[in-house]
């Protein structure tokens, strides 16, 4: 009795101990994630893939501090539309490459019902915000220096910077680029569909 009586003790203090812990990780800036249903499989080698809707998982709520500094910004805010999550660094070349055409794909689709979100990860906020002033993007994004709405999305691939993840109007997975994309009409004609899709 009392073996079983000190190994709860010992059980007890060992989770207040890892509570602790994961609690003093916590930046103060770090975006918050729950729920979603979604497991990222890749076949080997692909950087595009498409989802029929009837094989579409969710994604956890993402959210965190906007990195215009103007409070938080969530997926969930955007409810009943179509979301592009953008995840994007101001250090990746390939990120400044693709900017022109996410803005122009942005503008074309706004009126569909789609809105742009981006999730800025290992970055300073400074430089975020100056990668998106001069490079004129219109559309928010979430400051993410610890990469947690990445890494909360089940087995997708951390290093997945930039990449794209296109949710339908029920906050499911239907697209996902894992590269850049310089094409905006690549975008609209992959987007375009998932939009006029019955909600």
């Amino acid at each position: 009795m009392t073996t079983r009586r000190s190994l709860r003790h010992a059980l007890a203090a060992l989770g207040v101990g890892v509570s602790l812990l994961l609690a003093s990780c916590s930046t103060g800036n770090d975006a918050a994630v729950y729920g979603g249903s979604f497991t990222f499989v890749s076949p080997g080698g692909q950087t595009e893939f498409s989802y029929p809707a009837a094989e579409r998982g969710t994604v956890a709520n993402l959210s965190g501090e906007s990195l215009s500094g103007e409070g938080t910004v969530a997926v969930s805010d955007f409810a009943g539309k179509v979301v592009v999550l953008n995840f994007w660094g101001s250090w990746c070349g390939p990120c400044r490459a693709e900017a022109p055409a996410l803005e122009q794909a942005a503008t074309a689709l706004a009126p569909s019902g789609v809105q742009f979100l981006g999730v800025n990860v290992k970055d300073t906020k400074s430089a975020g915000a100056d990668f998106m002033a001069s490079k004129q993007v219109s559309y928010p994004s979430i400051y993410d220096p610890s990469m947690r709405t990445l890494l909360a999305i089940s087995g997708y691939p951390a290093s997945g910077i930039p990449s794209t993840i296109v949710l339908d109007r029920q906050g499911r997975v239907a697209h996902i680029w894992l590269r850049a994309i310089d094409d905006a009409q690549e975008m609209i004609d992959v987007i375009g569909p998932i939009a006029a899709e019955q909600a």
